[in-house]
């Protein structure tokens, strides 16, 4: 048998006339932009992350943006953020016109660390990025703590939608939460979308002028920085379809991640399972020998990928810089993450298909 990494059809095809009657009602009723199913997918998306605002743009990457541009980040700022999240933070942060600085993660978890986040602020910061990797749910109250006063928090929830901690949601614990659908995505779309939650009003009209050039009437541009980022209504309608089936799919992939870590043990795949709130996005383990590894399990006939193989401050096209605390933490872990097939509608035999794989190659 072999188990491919991802295969987004599947959902197409369980919620098809679903998505295809959305499709359709949203094509006949001649409103494509910001719209009322545009609306109403805002509104169920606060409710869901538990923020009073969700603000729909064109992309993940605008929402992390945007959301750093409304907080404060910009020309002669810092932004904080860890270096082995796949840079998609300081692309943002720099396209801002911020200068980034990379903090270290924490050696289990792989996420950011609050105590070398801290060390890496600096009188210039106007923002620390904390990803929630994997699915994994950050601790964002440590995060507060550890700061300096007057340092914005932007979560970025690419990864986690749905998750959760003592706290609170992931999307309602900082300042401003980020959301990719992208359609690999624990809530994809069929195409590219993205969010941005806050439960400040102030931040909630910031973030919908920013997106819509800065206007703060029609044709009158009050805000500088904006730019046209919105989220399509045929998009807002098919996210509608599937955001009833978040918390079932989100259930599923906890499952899958927890058997390969049932499978795992004893073996040199270091792979933890879920922790009480997390989403498992992504089947992330560490091995020694990660290429290797990739290669025998290709051979068994499951596909694997890496998230993510090069830390920021060795991206050859970023220009950024290591906080005082270093990163070496984050270098070892881009030098062994390896993810296997993780998605809510793979078959229990493609499952256990990639568990056996993992008891005999790792």
């Amino acid at each position: 048998m072999r188990v491919p990494f991802n295969e987004t059809v599947r959902e197409y095809r369980l919620l098809q006339s679903e998505l295809e009657a959305a499709a359709l009602t949203t094509l006949r009723s001649g409103w494509y932009v910001h719209g009322q199913e545009h609306a109403a997918f805002e509104h169920e998306l606060a409710t869901t992350v538990g923020a009073a605002h969700a603000v729909g743009v064109a992309s993940g990457t605008d929402a992390l943006e945007l959301a750093l541009r409304a907080v404060g980040a910009g020309p002669g700022t810092e932004v904080v953020t860890a270096g082995n999240a796949g840079g998609y933070a300081a692309t943002a942060a720099l396209a801002a016109g911020a200068d980034v600085v990379v903090a270290d993660v924490d050696a289990a978890t792989m996420l950011l660390d609050p105590e070398s986040a801290a060390a890496a602020c600096t009188p210039r910061t106007a923002a620390v990025v904390v990803t929630h990797l994997y699915g994994r749910a950050a601790d964002v109250t440590a995060l507060r703590a550890a700061l300096p006063d007057g340092v914005a928090v932007v979560e970025d929830c690419a990864q986690s939608i749905g998750a959760r901690t003592a706290d609170g949601g992931c999307g309602a614990l900082g300042d401003v939460g980020t959301f990719s659908f992208y359609p690999t995505k624990n809530l994809g779309a069929l195409g590219d979308g993205g969010a941005v939650t806050c439960s400040s009003d102030e931040l909630a009209d910031r973030l919908r002028a920013l997106r819509q050039y800065g206007w703060s009437e029609r044709y009158v541009i009050g805000i500088a920085g904006g730019r046209n980022s919105r989220l399509d209504e045929l998009q807002a309608a098919l996210l509608r379809v599937k955001l009833p089936h978040l918390a079932g799919w989100n259930a599923r992939r906890r499952e899958i991640v927890a058997e390969y870590a049932r499978a795992a043990d004893g073996t040199e795949l270091v792979l933890h399972p879920p922790a009480a709130g997390d989403v498992g996005h992504l089947a992330v383990g560490r091995h020694p020998r990660r290429d290797e590894f990739a290669a025998r399990l290709a051979e068994a006939g499951v596909a694997t990928a890496v998230h993510y193989p090069v830390p920021d401050h060795r991206q050859p096209a970023l220009s950024v810089r290591v906080g005082p605390t270093g990163a070496r933490e984050a270098e070892q872990a881009c030098a062994e993450v390896v993810s296997l097939p993780c998605f809510a509608l793979l078959t229990d035999a493609e499952v256990e298909a990639v568990c056996a794989a993992v008891r005999r190659c790792a």
